[in-house]
């Protein structure tokens, strides 16, 4: 009966798999958030990238004249 104990104890104690799981759980649901703000993200990054391209074109073009 103790040697049952002692395993099971050691069988709770044991964490070698939880890190993976934590990994896998974290990226679920990190792809569930990007599928669900899609729309948001995309529409953020076109902004952006919107913004930086104006001002690169003010900065040339005053830069030429």
């Amino acid at each position: 009966m103790d040697k049952i104990n002692n395993y099971i104890k050691e069988f709770i104690k044991e964490e070698d798999g939880i890190g993976v799981v934590e990994i896998i759980l974290i990226i679920v649901v990190l792809i569930g958030l990007v599928i669900i703000f899609r729309d948001s993200i995309e529409s953020l990054v076109k902004g952006i990238f919107n913004n930086i391209t104006g001002k690169t074109e003010n900065i040339t073009g005053s830069l030429q004249d």
